[in-house]
């Protein structure tokens, strides 16, 4: 991107006439009209406004008439006696449908007299509603009276109701009057605007206006049919509300480690909601009026020529209005966009402060811009300056979006950027600004540790100056040794000189002192900031090796002083290990506050893992820190692109990153200790295609190459292909060619030919298209990224991020995934991972716990369960030396991961179902767990879902459409009891009979046994309760009898007894059929 107006121009201050005071009076006549222009605010066309200004010099009272009135002669007639005049009364002072109006006028020649009604609403002004002409040529020189009834168009008068769908908010009502002579240009056929500007006499009166839903309902005498009329009543006396809303943004809420480098946060404003608020914010596109609000805290001044602050990027990719930069002298550049379309910077004429918290304001009126810095707690004022310019900004915070930082186009500053708030329609002074700097312990820790830090480097700088220089021997104040005695035997004696250190400070600092002295200094690098560096480097070198022992958690405690004397001395992998410490409680006492200054402090260092470790923590929000994609994409993408650069410079602690699992056997049976680091990067670069990495490179012959990528490509190999198109566009510059080659390649499915085109596109020079093709070039990124390719990744994250192409929609939590996934490929975190493998293969337990928290603290899922799966193997080593519950902490972390495992959702669900030293028992977040587990396949996930079913638990109907079992078909558990357990059998890996088979068979047992029981009973019970109906009629015709008659011998019938209802076993099946448990009614299991 080009920077437009790099040089400062000339401010000038603007002056603008005083208003002038407003005049009332209870009579109008006729009033001479202004001079000047339209006052602000107007808006719309300027030919109407100029015409309302004749009005609107003064403020009368609403509805009522005003005596704003000048007498206007003309000089041919100023010897006439008589006066040109016009005032009216209106009965009604609000807008109704039909306003009377009296008109009474003196004209002194044949006149037209002109009434016209003018509205202003929140979008337009000065649109005409009413107008309404005459003519007066007999009664000259006599007053006249007319009545006129004014009728408004009813969206301004009534409510919404079936016929009127949409009324209008009307913000200002002007009912005009004037009077032309019919000989100077005020005919019936003259235009109302010419003929306005002839009037010898005007009046005009403002009327009150009724908001929209305090006016009546329109009598349209019509009748709806009784359906429409209800539908409509429904919601008649409903009425809506605006969104609220306000102009305040903020941006930033928590403080943005800035490492100087080219990535920052990326922001974008929408439209507002509020239709008055868009009004505003577009009629202010010329005239800009905003407040910026900001926290600093400066390292060092920029060593560039400029270093990003706060600035906007508009849809052409270029810089607009503000752009605020700092300076290689610490002042202030602050840029802008004119409005006819050149550009404009100018510099403060203070500069900023350095280690110290600030807050700079920077506010915007117009043309004039206010520059405020005040520092600490109490905004004590530093600096103050106002610029002046008569040039018109263009300012539209809506076409583009924001950087806070660096980004592609330049570095950031060096330091901490602190809360930042954004005022996009008000100008405020610094005591009306509400932006206070909410973590202050936090800052205050911040400013601590570089004042600590400063005091650390002075001494390791003079130490080792002195040491080298001679002035004190080092080597006759080391510890003895054979050959420092032999050294001084033969040269002359010397003294070690006492250096210059007070005992209060070696006290302070008695590990800095201890290291120093066993340190061999004549090797460290003469300049100042090389060798502090590399004093830190051996410090935290010493400190690890320490922590590599057989008990090297126990000695943690003791190389805490060394690491911060290291972080301070700019070796930033020690800030990461105090993080990790502080915030995981490692054999130190947990303090999250340290936690966060270190992993700052690390971040702003550029350290990769701290890094990593800020943007996971900010994407997840976890840990106390925000939950803010914009920031947690700032720390990834700032080590996603160096990805690709750490893998080609084979330099400093890399390994491949390779996803392996502890629980895996049979991966690891592979794993031996000959796959070290060195190893495993140069496996990673020969699966690259790196020949130097294979041991088969070849001294460079641009024939021969050509001709082995010949023939490998006539022969189908897709990379020979892309590379035949790399040669032709690298050496020959022959374009149509090289992109003849990668779309070929492209076809062929490689993603590198994808991303070779996305770059021709890119830089405009593909052939046959004349320019730059953006969403061309995004689309081919995508494939290429959909390949795995790291740059085109990259690109597609950044596009995401801002939302500049319409194929790539703003989507911060794409932006995030995409740039964590490349950064979770860079080698020094890979380096990290396999030392704590190769301590696992060797049973070091300490330091496979060690590399695996710091590794599961920068977010990668690999090495948060295999750390959970190590706290489960050894729990007596993590219960003594984490303070944090380790199997819950980095099981659940993993399960929030894209790609976690089904163990680590099975996992948690078992958690959550039993309930874990201090967290509660939670049967749903168990149940979404459990399925979760059962659609990435895992049998066991479907087994514990039946299994709690059986115990009782319901399972929500949202989590039976998670698993695509359709709750109408398996309308009750029974039934879904049946699918769980056949899907749970069809995932079973296992050939021979599996729990969820044998379940899946006891189920079917239990259901068939339960019919079978349940027709015997009502078997037994029909046969019992009829066996007691016939017994009791039997025994009560018997009664009947024997009280009604004498006994009679008995005798034997010849008729056949009664039919009676016998317990038959089919009546007894049905009625068993039709009784049965709607269970075995149900549909069969799905196959």
């Amino acid at each position: 991107m080009q920077r437009r107006g790099a040089g400062l121009g000339w401010p000038r201050r603007q002056q603008r006439p005083p208003p002038r005071p407003p005049a009332v009076g209870p009579r109008a006549a006729a009033m001479a009209p202004p001079r000047g222009g339209a006052p602000p605010g107007l808006g719309g066309r300027p030919a109407c406004a100029l015409l309302l200004l004749c009005y609107l010099n003064v403020v009368p009272s609403l509805g009522r008439p005003t005596s704003l009135t000048t007498s206007v002669t003309p000089k041919a007639e100023q010897s006439v006696a008589y006066k040109d005049f016009i005032y009216f009364t209106v009965f009604e002072g609000n807008v109704r449908n039909v306003s009377e109006v009296s008109v009474e006028y003196l004209c002194s020649q044949p006149c037209v007299v002109n009434l016209e009604a003018v509205v202003s609403s929140e979008f337009r002004s000065s649109i005409p509603v009413y107008k309404k002409r005459w003519k007066n040529e007999k009664h000259l020189h006599t007053s006249r009276t007319q009545i006129v009834h004014v009728k408004f168009p009813s969206i301004m008068v009534y409510r919404d109701d079936y016929f009127i769908r949409h009324s209008i908010s009307v913000s200002a009502v002007i009912l005009r009057a004037w009077i032309t002579h019919k000989y100077s240009g005020g005919d019936l056929n003259v235009k109302w605007e010419e003929n306005l500007l002839h009037a010898v006499a005007k009046n005009y009166t403002l009327l009150k206006t009724v908001p929209p839903f305090e006016r009546p309902f329109k009598d349209h005498q019509v009748c709806l049919e009784w359906n429409m009329d209800y539908i409509w009543n429904l919601r008649a006396n409903k009425i809506p509300q605006c969104p609220l809303e306000n102009d305040v943004v903020t941006l930033l809420g928590f403080l943005y480690a800035s490492s100087g480098e080219n990535t920052g946060i990326v922001k974008k404003f929408l439209r507002f909601h509020n239709r008055e608020l868009e009004a505003t914010r577009r009629q202010r596109i010329d005239y800009p009026v905003f407040t910026v609000s900001l926290w600093l805290y400066l390292l060092h001044y920029c060593k560039a020529n400029l270093c990003g602050i706060l600035y906007f990027v508009d849809s052409n990719e270029m810089y607009g209005t503000p752009s605020v930069f700092l300076t290689e002298e610490g002042h202030l550049h602050i840029q802008m966009h004119l409005v006819k379309g050149e550009d404009l910077a100018v510099k403060t004429k203070f500069t900023m402060p350095l280690k110290e918290w600030f807050r700079l304001d920077i506010s915007f009126n117009g043309g004039q811009i206010i520059v405020t810095t005040s520092i600490g707690q109490d905004l004590e004022s530093y600096h103050n300056q106002t610029i002046s310019f008569r040039e018109d900004f263009y300012y539209n915070d809506t076409a583009g979006y924001f950087i806070i930082g660096g980004s592609r186009y330049v570095a950031g500053i060096e330091g901490f950027f602190g809360p930042l708030k954004y005022y996009r329609l008000h100008t405020l002074h610094p005591t009306q600004i509400f932006n206070a700097l909410l973590e202050k312990q936090l800052a205050e820790q911040i400013k601590s540790y570089y004042e600590r830090c400063a005091q650390v480097q002075e001494i390791v700088s003079m130490y080792t100056s002195t040491v080298q220089q001679g002035g004190g021997r080092q080597e006759a104040c080391d510890l003895q040794n054979s050959y420092l005695d032999l050294k001084l035997r033969y040269e002359s004696p010397s003294t070690c000189r006492a250096f210059p250190w007070e005992k209060e400070l070696k006290d302070q600092h008695p590990g800095l002192f201890q290291a120093l002295l066993e340190m061999g200094l004549w090797t460290v690098p003469r300049n100042q900031n090389e060798s502090v560096l590399e004093i830190g480097r051996r410090i935290f070198e010493k400190a690890v090796k320490r922590l590599s022992t057989v008990d090297g958690l126990h000695q943690i405690s003791s190389v805490v002083p060394f690491l911060m004397d290291s972080s301070c001395c700019g070796y930033h992998k020690a800030s990461y290990y105090l993080a990790v410490f502080y915030e995981t409680g490692l054999n130190v006492p947990r303090d999250q506050l340290q936690g966060m200054l270190y992993s700052l402090v690390g971040g702003q260092g550029s350290e990769r893992l701290s890094s990593m470790n800020l943007g996971y923590k900010h994407y997840q929000g976890i840990d106390n820190y925000p939950l803010d994609w914009e920031l947690s994409y700032a720390y990834y993408s700032n080590i996603a692109t160096k990805t690709p650069l750490d893998q080609h410079t084979l330099q400093g602690d890399q390994a491949y990153v390779e996803t392996i699992r502890l629980k895996d056997d049979e991966t690891l049976k592979v794993q031996t200790k000959e796959d070290g680091d060195v190893f495993m990067w140069l496996k990673h670069e020969a699966t690259r295609g790196n020949a130097a990495a294979q041991g088969q490179g070849v001294k460079k012959n641009r024939r021969l190459a050509l001709e082995l990528m010949k023939k490998a490509a006539s022969k189908g190999l897709h990379q020979a292909v892309n590379g035949l198109g790399w040669y032709y566009h690298k050496f020959k510059k022959n374009y149509a060619k090289a992109a003849k080659y990668w779309l070929k390649a492209e076809e062929m499915g490689n993603p590198d030919a994808s991303y070779n085109l996305g770059v021709l596109y890119l830089d405009g020079i593909f052939p046959g298209v004349p320019e730059r093709n953006q969403t061309l070039a995004g689309e081919y990124f995508h494939k290429a990224a959909q390949g795995g390719h790291i740059e085109g990744t990259l690109w597609c994250s950044l596009y995401y991020i801002t939302g500049n192409l319409e194929t790539f929609p703003r989507d911060p939590e794409k932006a995030v995934v995409w740039a964590k996934h490349v950064a979770e490929k860079n080698g020094y975190l890979g380096h990290v991972i396999r030392k704590g493998l190769n301590a696992y293969l060797e049973g070091s337990w300490h330091e496979a716990l060690l590399y695996y928290v710091l590794a599961a603290e920068t977010g990668i899922e690999v090495s948060q369960t295999n750390l959970a799966h190590i706290c489960e193997e050894r729990p007596d080593l993590a219960k003594r030396y984490l303070g944090v519950n380790c199997v819950w902490r980095y099981y659940n972390f993993s399960v929030f991961q894209i790609g976690a495992p089904s163990f680590a959702y099975l996992k948690m669900g078992d958690l959550y179902y039993y309930g874990h030293q201090n967290q509660s028992q939670d049967l749903e977040l168990s149940v979404q767990m459990y399925a979760q587990a059962a659609l990435d396949g895992d049998s066991q996930g479907f087994f514990n879902l039946a299994l709690l079913i059986e115990e009782g638990a319901i399972i929500p109907h949202h989590i039976l459409d998670f698993l695509e079992i359709d709750p109408t078909i398996h309308s009750n558990n029974i039934s879904i009891l049946q699918e769980l357990y056949e899907r749970c059998w069809s995932q079973s890996s296992e050939e021979s009979f599996s729990p969820c088979s044998l379940a899946w068979l006891y189920l079917h047992l239990r259901l068939i046994w339960g019919a079978v029981l349940h027709s015997a009973l009502i078997y037994f019970l029909g046969t019992f309760l009829l066996s007691v109906l016939i017994a009791w009629t039997v025994q009560y015709f018997q009664f009947v009898s024997a009280s009604g008659s004498r006994p009679t011998p008995a005798r034997s019938s010849s008729d056949p007894p009664a039919p009676t209802a016998s317990p038959a076993v089919t009546p007894a099946a049905d009625a068993s059929a039709q009784d049965r448990p709607t269970v075995t009614n149900n549909a069969e299991p799905r196959e």
